[in-house]
């Protein structure tokens, strides 16, 4: 290409295509550009109609973006050596210089064509709620309004996104700091009116003086010559001066490798794009999981039911037998969540499990603290001595006593979300637990990343009834009311045995009942207040019926024959003579009550303080027993590098600590835990928790050896 100056104002760069217009407006200076200005009008229009296209083709096949931005460099100064001289002396005039000259190889690379033109736009997602998955593989469920985060749009644009987009522009006008005395101002409007290729952004502006790179210019050429090929193909080729279309040529070969590289990315996009859509999951669902090892073993075993200052043995796991230290057992939890939205301010969540923790009806040394022989009798699973990411039922499904096997698959959450009113939020669903509804207080409450026991993260109150289960026990519907900033409402009703038609009792294998009346269930709240940044409080209340003498905590072996009494003949003959069925098949009323407070009052440092306390009395019998539990914990971050986690726990597990009428406290000692680990985040997908717990006086009980446990878990999370 022939040699040439450009003219130039010390106020050039009113943007993308003002430029291109003032690079129109130059007239030649030699005899070669003369000679340009004798082409043929047709012959130009169909080179711009044809040529260009499939010239940029060409070049892009089997070219990277790097190698094409490598030979923009390495050709430029060929393209037009004249270019290069006339921006040294525009840089030396101007203030403000728009750079479309050309690199030296030891350059640096020109910039990366603008996010806007290189990928899809943000928005397409914009409707597409954002879920945050809780400890137990759940949502915490947020009020999808402006007051909460936890449903804001996936994609959302932010600010600087927002004001980076450009749209088009039908009138000059339309910009509001373009006036009619700046000096470009009748070019701009001649592109507006005769083209329609300029483009302004959101707040009305066009932002001349913007500088801008040669890949930012090679799109402003192309979406030109899009437009010149369109009048073209409508038969207005008219329309187009001869003027007009040699500039045109001229930039198109100046800038032929970026147009080039556009055509090849776009293409690239194009082929990316189709094969996202032939192959989406789908246009309304997300899937994330979460895969949990554990490796994890127990010493300090029940000395049996002969010491008569341990559990009794009719209330032991292992019928009052002496217990074993458990092996090292490498265990699994994997959980997969589809979080569906129809309309942008809804979700459906729908969860699948599989694990492979023993345990269960009629196995019930199969668990940890089954085989310590600290566990329940019946399950096996509930104890002081609990695993945080184990079922609390084992194998058992508790609606009917029905077993599964190991790592058999199984629905444990199917929740619908969707806004009422403008600050209320109301869900249902047929597999949920509380803690989907009620937000944790303590930051290590998460079973797969914080604390390694089960007494660890939420208080009795929260987990009464089976509201932490592990298996979305209770079909659920329930509301979140955001009452004012920091204040926090939720409340809701939980049956644990809605599928079920027909109530046959606990000897008919439905100990829950049956129907969403008629039977267990649980009204639980949660007023959560935050008056600062750096305090939280948790206040929670929960009703509960339970057609079977239980608490639903999994925290203690006391939760299976809660309320201890003798029975009576008829009681026995009604379970075939079986004195624990006899004292587990009578109805019990809770009423449970907890706080948990949480003070952030270092920049890394968090104390947690939580109890819970339960009033329990059996309906059918004159026997009432209260149950206590605390907790104190200090929580660390970015300990031992960023991302990193350590917690301290120390505190009471759930034990019996008055009763009254026909009921009885054999336990004879208050339990005691410390508990120590440290999570860390070696990556944003993995991360490794080691860590220890102990219990003294285990289950109440000082002859029971003191136990401790120790596992590392390692959770993945996708």
């Amino acid at each position: 290409m022939s040699k040439g100056k450009r003219q130039s104002s010390s106020q050039v760069g009113l943007g993308l295509l003002c430029l291109l217009t003032g690079l129109m407006a130059v007239k030649p200076l030699n005899a070669a550009e003369s000679e340009t200005n004798d082409v043929n009008a047709e012959d130009l229009t169909e080179r711009l109609a044809e040529g260009w296209r499939g010239r940029a083709i060409a070049e892009t096949e089997n070219v990277s973006n790097d190698e094409l931005e490598n030979e923009s460099n390495n050709q430029s100064d060929e393209l037009n050596p004249g270019l290069s001289a006339s921006h040294s002396e525009l840089t030396a005039s101007t203030e403000t210089t728009v750079e479309i000259t050309s690199e030296s190889p030891n350059s640096t690379p020109a910039d990366p064509i603008p996010t806007e033109t290189a990928e899809i736009p943000e928005d397409l997602f914009a409707d597409v709620p954002e879920v945050t998955f809780s400890d137990t593989g759940t949502s915490n469920l947020v009020a999808p309004t402006e007051a909460s985060s936890a449903f804001s749009p996936v994609h959302s644009l932010t600010g600087d996104a927002a004001s980076d987009s450009i749209g088009q522009v039908t009138s000059v006008s339309q910009l509001s700091d373009v006036q009619p005395t700046d000096w470009a101002f009748s070019a701009l409007q001649s592109l507006v009116e005769r083209y329609g290729v300029i483009a302004g952004y959101p707040d009305g502006t066009y932002r001349g003086n913007r500088a801008l790179t040669r890949y930012e210019f090679a799109a402003g050429l192309n979406a030109a010559l899009d437009r010149v090929n369109e009048l073209i193909a409508a038969g207005l080729a008219d329309t187009v001066t001869r003027e007009d279309l040699i500039t045109l040529q001229r930039l198109q070969e100046e800038f032929s490798v970026e147009l080039a590289s556009l055509r090849g990315r776009v293409d690239t996009l194009e082929v990316r794009t189709a094969e996202l859509e032939a192959n989406q999951f789908s246009t309304t669902t997300r899937l994330n999981g979460e895969v949990v090892f554990s490796i994890a073993a127990a010493g300090g075993g029940y000395p049996g039911g002969g010491d008569p200052d341990a559990t009794p043995g009719i209330l032991s796991s292992t019928g009052g037998a002496p217990g074993n230290d458990a092996q090292v057992v490498f265990n699994n939890r994997v959980r997969l969540n589809l979080v569906t939205s129809f309309t942008g301010s809804d979700t459906l969540i729908t969860g699948i499990q599989s694990n492979n923790f023993g345990g269960g009806f009629g196995n019930s040394t199969g668990s940890i603290p089954g085989t310590l022989g600290l566990g329940d009798p019946v399950f096996g699973t509930a104890s002081n001595l609990g695993l945080a990411y184990a079922p609390q039922f084992g194998t058992t499904n508790p609606q009917d006593l029905s077993n599964s096997g190991s790592n058999d698959i199984d629905l444990y959450k199917l929740l619908y979300i969707f806004p009422a009113f403008e600050d209320v939020t109301l869900f249902v669903g047929t597999n949920a637990e509380v803690t989907d509804a009620f937000p944790a207080i303590a930051p290590f409450a998460s079973d797969s990343q914080g604390a390694l026991s089960r007494f660890g993260g939420y208080n009795a109150a929260v987990r009464v009834s089976g509201g932490t289960s592990g298996t979305g026990l209770a079909s659920a519907a329930g509301f979140i009311w955001n009452i004012a900033e920091g204040i926090d409402l939720r409340g809701l009703y939980g049956s644990v045995n809605a599928a079920l038609p027909n109530n046959r009792g606990l000897t008919g294998g439905t100990p829950l009942g049956a129907g969403i009346f008629n039977g267990s269930y649980v009204l639980a709240t949660q007023l959560t207040l935050t008056p600062s940044d750096t305090l939280n409080i948790g206040l929670n209340y929960a009703n509960s019926y339970h057609q079977i003498n239980i608490l639903g905590t999994g925290l203690s072996a006391s939760d299976i024959g809660s309320v201890l009494f003798n029975p009576n003949a008829e009681q026995l003959a009604a379970v075939g003579g079986n004195g624990v069925l006899a004292i587990a098949n009578e109805g019990i009323r809770l009423n449970s009550i907890g706080a948990t407070v949480n003070w952030q009052f270092a920049p890394k440092v968090d104390l947690t303080l939580s109890g819970a306390y339960i009033f329990a009395d059996l309906v059918g019998v004159d026997a009432s027993t209260n149950f206590i539990s605390w907790m104190a914990g200090l929580h660390f971050r970015d300990i031992f590098g960023e991302g990193n986690t350590a917690a301290l726990l120390v505190g009471q597990p759930l034990n019996r600590t008055s009763v009254g009428g026909e009921a009885f406290n054999p336990e004879n000692a208050d339990p005691f835990h410390l508990e120590g680990f440290v999570n860390f985040r070696l990556n944003d997908n993995i991360s490794i928790t080691p860590g220890v717990y102990v219990v003294f006086n285990p289950e109440g009980y000082s002859g029971n050896s003191t136990t401790a446990v120790g596992a590392l878990r390692t959770t993945f999370t996708f």
